[in-house]
C-alpha cells in the first residue's frame, strides 16, 4: 500500500445519556446542547459578518473543517436562499474524515435538523455520495449553491485544495479531543486558501489555539460565546494565501473550444452551464462525419489499484462527477446504470483482489468481489470466472451523448478544421490550413485529441511539451453483436481482456482493438474476429448463435485513441501560452475523463473550487 493511503473510517451513530448525538472515537458531542442552528448561526454565520458579507458579490467562497451532519452547511444554504441580496453563487468546500453513510445520515438528519433546516437536509441526503477518499462534488438550487466534499484526513486534503475561500468554519471535535483538527501545519495550509479580507469564526477558544492561529496567519479575538460558553474565536488573515492568490475571479466570457468529441463535449457543457458562451469547432462535421457518429455504446467503470495510485482516484472521481454530471439528461444521452462485472484473469488475481478490497475498504455497494456463479446471475449469462462487481458501471451511447452536450443552451458547433492559433490581442485566433479565421476569443481550449500536436507545432507551442509531443494515436475497433445470438445479451457491462455490453435495441456491442501503426481506423474481418474471440473469453457455456458469426459480417465501429505517456491526460493551461488551455490524451477512457476535466476547466476559470485534488492536477498538466 502507497504509505499516503488510509481507509476511510466511517462515523458510528450513538447517543450520550442526555439524547445527543456522540463520537465514541473522539468522546465529544456533534453539536451544542442549546441546538445546532442557533450555534451555527450565532458562531460560523454571524462570527463570519454573514451574509453583510457577501451582498453585492458574484460568488462567495466558504471552507469548513468538520462536516458532521452538515448543519452548519444546511444553515449556511438557508442563508443564502432568505437573502435578496445574496450572491450569484455560494462555494462550500469541507472535509470529514469520518462521513455517515447515506442512510445513517438521512435519519440523523430527520432527527436532528430543525424544521428549517428539515428540507434542505433531504436534498443533502439525496446526493450524498458513496463513502469513498477524495473529493466529491455535489450540485443544488441548479449549480448556484456547490458543495465541496473533501473525505478524508484532514491534514492531507487541506494541501491539496485548491480554493479562494471568503469564510472559514473550524468546527471539528473539541481540540483537546481530536487535536489533528487543530494542528499548526492544518492551520497553515488553510491560511493559503484565504482570499483578501477572509475571516474566521470557530466556537473553540483557547489561549494556546489563539496563539496557534496567530502564527499560522489569522489576526484573532475573543468573542461572545454561544450557548453557555462563554467565548468564542473570530478573525481576519492577515494576508492573501498563496493557494488563492494563484486563482482568477472572473465572470462568464467567451470561449472557444476546438473538438467535438467527448473532451471538448464535456468542457462546452460545463462552461456553458456556467453562463459562458461557447463556440465549438467541428472537424468531424466539416468532414461529414460528426465524433463517434455510429458509435453505438461504451462503458464507463471506475479502476481500483492496492496503492489507490493516480490513475484509479482519476478514474473514481471521473466515473461519480460523470454520473451526477449526465444522469440527468434525455433517455439515450443519458447513461444507463446497470453495473459492471469485471472478471479476473485466474485465481491468483482473484485472491490478489480480495487483498486489495480489504486494504482499500471501499464500501460493498460500490465495489464488491463475486463469485463465477454470481457474476453470472448478475449477467444473466453463464460467465468464465468471477471477479469483482462494480453497481455504479454504467452504459452510454456515445454519439448521443455528445450531441446532448454539445445542445447545452449557450453553446454554438461550427464546421471547420483548425490548422493553428495566433495571439489576436488579450486571446487567441484559431486558422484553419488557408489562413481562414475560424473563431477567436480570450481562452482557446484544444481539445481535439490528436490533432491538437498538429495545431501546437505549426503554432510554434509544442517545444516546451515533450510529454505532449509523444502522442501518438492508437487505432480501435468494436463489433454489434445481435442480442439474439447471446439470449438478449448480459444485464450488466462484462469486461476482462475485452468487454461485451448489454443490448443497446440495437445489439450488444463486443471490443476492443488496438492496432499500433494503424494508417486508419476501419472495421473489417480482423479486428471483428480479435473482438468476437475476446467476448467469446468472457463467457462460460455453449453459445451456438454466437459461435456461428462470421467475422467481417456484423455492423461496428473504427476509431481513434490519442495516447500519452502514462496514459493519463494532459489538462490544464499552457504556462508559456495563456489563455490557451489543452485537454487531449483521453486515450480509452473518455467517458471517464470527459466530464471531470470539463469541470475542472471550467472551475479554474471561473476562480471556483476546483472538484479535483491539487495532486492530481498536477501530474495532468500539459507538460
Amino acid at each position: 500500500m502507497s504509505v499516503t493511503y488510509v481507509p476511510l473510517t466511517p462515523a458510528v451513530a450513538e447517543f450520550d445519556a442526555d439524547g445527543r448525538l456522540y463520537s465514541p472515537a473522539y468522546g465529544d458531542v456533534y453539536h451544542s446542547p442549546s441546538g445546532a442552528l442557533g450555534q451555527a448561526e450565532h458562531v460560523f454565520l454571524r462570527g463570519n459578518g454573514l451574509p453583510g458579507r457577501w451582498r453585492g458579490r458574484g460568488a462567495f467562497t466558504v471552507c469548513e473543517t468538520g462536516f458532521g451532519l452538515g448543519l452548519n452547511f444546511l444553515a449556511l444554504w438557508k442563508a443564502w436562499r432568505d437573502d435578496p441580496e445574496r450572491p450569484a453563487a455560494l462555494h462550500v468546500v469541507s472535509m470529514e474524515g469520518h462521513p455517515f453513510a447515506r442512510e445513517d445520515l438521512a435519519a440523523l438528519l430527520g432527527r436532528y435538523a430543525p424544521e428549517p433546516l428539515a428540507e434542505l437536509g433531504r436534498l443533502l441526503a439525496a446526493q450524498w455520495p458513496d463513502l469513498l477518499p477524495g473529493l466529491h462534488r455535489l450540485e443544488f438550487e441548479d449549480g448556484a449553491v456547490t458543495l465541496t466534499l473533501g473525505f478524508g484526513d484532514a491534514q492531507v486534503l487541506a494541501p491539496r485544495l485548491s480554493a479562494h475561500v471568503d469564510a472559514f468554519f473550524l468546527d471539528g471535535f473539541a481540540p483537546e479531543r481530536n487535536p489533528r483538527m487543530w494542528a499548526p501545519p492544518l492551520l497553515r495550509d488553510l491560511a493559503g486558501l484565504a482570499a483578501p479580507g477572509a475571516t474566521l469564526a470557530t466556537w473553540a477558544c483557547t489561549g494556546e489555539l489563539r496563539r496557534a492561529l496567530q502564527e499560522a496567519g489569522f489576526n484573532v479575538r475573543r468573542a461572545p460565546g454561544y450557548g453557555g460558553k462563554w467565548h468564542m474565536t473570530a478573525g481576519e488573515a492577515a494576508a492573501e494565501g498563496r493557494v488563492a492568490a494563484a486563482l482568477r475571479l472572473a465572470d462568464a466570457g467567451h470561449a472557444v473550444v476546438v473538438g467535438a468529441g467527448l473532451a471538448g463535449g464535456g468542457i462546452a457543457e460545463a462552461l456553458a452551464r456556467r453562463g459562458w458562451r461557447v463556440t465549438v469547432i467541428d472537424a468531424g462535421r466539416a468532414q461529414g462525419a460528426p465524433a463517434h457518429a455510429g458509435h453505438l455504446a461504451a462503458a464507463l467503470t471506475p479502476v481500483v489499484a492496492r496503492d489507490d495510485n493516480a490513475r484509479a482516484r482519476l478514474s473514481r472521481a471521473g466515473s461519480q462527477r460523470a454520473l451526477a454530471r449526465w444522469l440527468g439528461l434525455a433517455p439515450g444521452a443519458a447513461p444507463r446504470v446497470c453495473g459492471t462485472v469485471q472478471l479476473e484473469r485466474d485465481a491468483g488475481r482473484s485472491a490478489a483482489m480480495a487483498g486489495t478490497r480489504e486494504a482499500l475498504a471501499f464500501p460493498a455497494q460500490w465495489v464488491r468481489q463475486v463469485s463465477r456463479g454470481e457474476a453470472s446471475e448478475l449477467a444473466g449469462l453463464p460467465l468464465a470466472r468471477g471477479g469483482v462487481f462494480f453497481a455504479r458501471g454504467m452504459l452510454v451511447q456515445p454519439g448521443r451523448l455528445i450531441e446532448a452536450l454539445l445542445a447545452t443552451p449557450g453553446v454554438t458547433v461550427l464546421p471547420g478544421v483548425a490548422a493553428r492559433v495566433e495571439r489576436a490581442g488579450q486571446g487567441w485566433r484559431v486558422r484553419d490550413a488557408s489562413g481562414a479565421e475560424l473563431a477567436q476569443a480570450d481562452t482557446v481550449i484544444l481539445a481535439n485529441a490528436a490533432g491538437a500536436q498538429g495545431v501546437l507545432s505549426a503554432s510554434g507551442l509544442l517545444d516546451p511539451l515533450p510529454r505532449v509531443a509523444q502522442m501518438h494515436a492508437l487505432a480501435g475497433e468494436v463489433t454489434l453483436v445481435p442480442a439474439a445470438a447471446l439470449a438478449g445479451g448480459p444485464r450488466c457491462i462484462v469486461g476482462g481482456e475485452g468487454y461485451l455490453l448489454p443490448d443497446t435495441g440495437e445489439g450488444c456491442v463486443a471490443g476492443s482493438t488496438y492496432v499500433h501503426g494503424a494508417n486508419e481506423a476501419r472495421v473489417g474481418a480482423e479486428g471483428q474476429r480479435v473482438t468476437l474471440d475476446k467476448a467469446a473469453g468472457l463467457l462460460g457455456g455453449s453459445h451456438p448463435d454466437f459461435d456461428a458469426l462470421v467475422p467481417g459480417s456484423l455492423p461496428g465501429w473504427a476509431g481513434w485513441r490519442a495516447v500519452l505517456p502514462g496514459r493519463l491526460p494532459a489538462v490544464g493551461e499552457l504556462p508559456h501560452a495563456p489563455g490557451l488551455w489543452l485537454a487531449i490524451g483521453y486515450a480509452s477512457r473518455g467517458l471517464s475523463w470527459s466530464a471531470l476535466m470539463g469541470d475542472v476547466i471550467a472551475a479554474r476559470l471561473q476562480g471556483e473550487p476546483s472538484p479535483l485534488e491539487t495532486d492530481l492536477a498536477r501530474l495532468v498538466a500539459p507538460r
